[in-house]
């Protein structure tokens, strides 16, 4: 089996420094408020817990699992709540916490989903966004890394449930994508 992890897209020190940008502007903006963040299992739990710890604002933590994947390393654009958040959101702050926004599908699903359940605001922040696959306009206050059309995995992303535990953002090399789909 050939080695999927190609080149490194986001290196561990360039996370740790954007994460802590986006923790002071998040802090900035939600003093005074209700802020709960809701993370997109499970591909965003590295992002969310490492911006979380550097809030310097109170926050409570939900999160959601929606699915448009399955194996594949393309959505199906047919997405699936396999978890829905634990409390009502009604009137309060929310921050979608995502990995990645690839087509915008899911997300714009995510957030009909949640505008229809009332809540004081709702926003997102994505640690990577590829623009070349963007097929819905999505407004998104907090971007983290813009990253070329390729299949990215690690600090949570993952293919078929693997290599999420990276300490950076890798490419997948195309040699090992065409592998998996000769076998």
């Amino acid at each position: 089996m050939i080695d999927p992890i190609g080149d490194t897209l986001v290196a561990r020190d360039e996370l740790r420094a954007k994460i802590t940008e986006l923790g002071a502007r998040i802090s900035a903006d939600y003093q005074g408020k209700d802020l709960v963040l809701v993370g997109v299992l499970k591909g965003a739990v590295f992002f969310l817990a490492d911006l979380a710890r550097t809030l310097t604002v109170p926050c409570a933590i939900d999160f959601m699992a929606v699915t448009s994947y399955g194996s594949s390393t393309d959505s199906s654009g047919v997405v699936r709540i396999l978890k829905d958040l634990d409390h009502p959101i009604e009137g309060r702050d929310i921050l979608i916490v995502e990995d990645i926004i690839d087509s915008g599908l899911t997300l714009s699903y995510l957030l009909k989903n949640l505008r229809s359940r009332k809540p004081a605001s709702l926003e997102v922040c994505a640690l990577l966004t590829k623009p070349e696959r963007r097929r819905i306009n999505l407004d998104c206050r907090y971007i983290g890394f813009e990253i070329p059309n390729v299949f990215a995995i690690g600090y949570g992303l993952d293919w078929d449930e693997r290599y999420r535990t990276l300490d950076h953002v890798a490419s997948v090399r195309e040699e090992a994508i065409a592998e998996l789909t000769r076998a």
